[in-house]
């Protein structure tokens, strides 16, 4: 099914993102992650579209990773045959894989899990020859992450729009890195796209949704913040940066200050 179209100035956006970035090339193997939220069902939807008008042929298949939450296996092969009714509309090759089980003496980890679930789509698409894999993440969550990282963790940093692994034979792309997330609730239902519920006993009480409803509250305080922000991730003054006093020909920098008695 291919009768809803992208509305131009986001297609624009999309295409922008992708011309940026160089996310696709000639002949591409491109493996989509799809949990079943409308994220990762719009990627897979919009790539599906874009092989029709693209000046590139790539392949496109879809993988979904089921829950790999004590008591939730049964609830989790529902949700993965409701992600493939959607994927096989389109006509899309659909694969499900078991997910990796969490320690049984811990507790749920939202770190554990993205990064069992990581791993496997990078030995998936190793074992299926695909150079590519496209996540559903938009520019709120590149916001979030730079939030989650400055806050949590000490450091600058976000998730780039593509990431080259493994020595370049892996490229993580995403293809939705300028679009707000009203843009892809505008194209979900534009497709038609619901949700599939998450099975996640930590949905809506992670650090990521503490972040997500500060951003929410900063942004009805100061409206245009969150594009400020975003553009900020592309405009960093290293100068500026506790970094450079370091790093300076100079060679005065925090530490050598506090030689000096300046650093108390």
């Amino acid at each position: 099914m291919k009768t809803a179209r992208i509305p131009a100035v986001i297609n624009r956006k999309i295409g922008r993102a992708m011309h940026d970035w160089q996310m696709l090339s000639q002949g591409d193997r491109v493996l989509v992650a799809v949990s079943g939220g409308v994220d990762s069902l719009v990627t897979a939807w919009v790539l599906h579209l874009w092989r029709d008008k693209a000046p590139i042929d790539y392949d496109l298949e879809t993988v979904h990773v089921l829950t790999a939450v004590a008591g939730q296996e049964e609830a989790g092969r529902r949700r993965a045959e409701a992600v493939g009714r959607c994927l096989r509309r389109w006509g899309l090759s659909y694969s499900v894989i078991p997910g990796l089980p969490l320690p049984p003496d811990q507790p749920p980890s939202c770190f554990l899990c993205a990064r069992n679930r990581r791993t496997q789509l990078f030995d998936e698409a190793r074992r299926r020859g695909c150079g590519k894999i496209a996540f559903g993440h938009h520019k709120d969550d590149l916001i979030e992450t730079f939030f989650l990282n400055i806050l949590y963790s000490g450091n600058i940093s976000t998730m780039l729009p593509r990431q080259d692994l493994f020595g370049g034979r892996l490229g993580l792309i995403r293809i939705l890195s300028y679009l707000d997330k009203h843009d892809v609730s505008m194209l979900a239902a534009r497709a038609g796209i619901q949700p599939v519920a998450s099975g996640c006993p930590l949905a809506g009480d992670t650090r990521r949704s503490m972040v997500r409803g500060v951003m929410e509250h900063i942004e009805s305080l100061i409206p245009g913040a969150k594009n400020s922000v975003f553009a900020a991730l592309d405009n960093v003054r290293h100068d500026y940066l506790l970094t450079a006093g370091r790093d300076s020909a100079w060679g005065v920098g925090v530490d050598s200050a506090r030689h000096r008695g300046e650093g108390k």
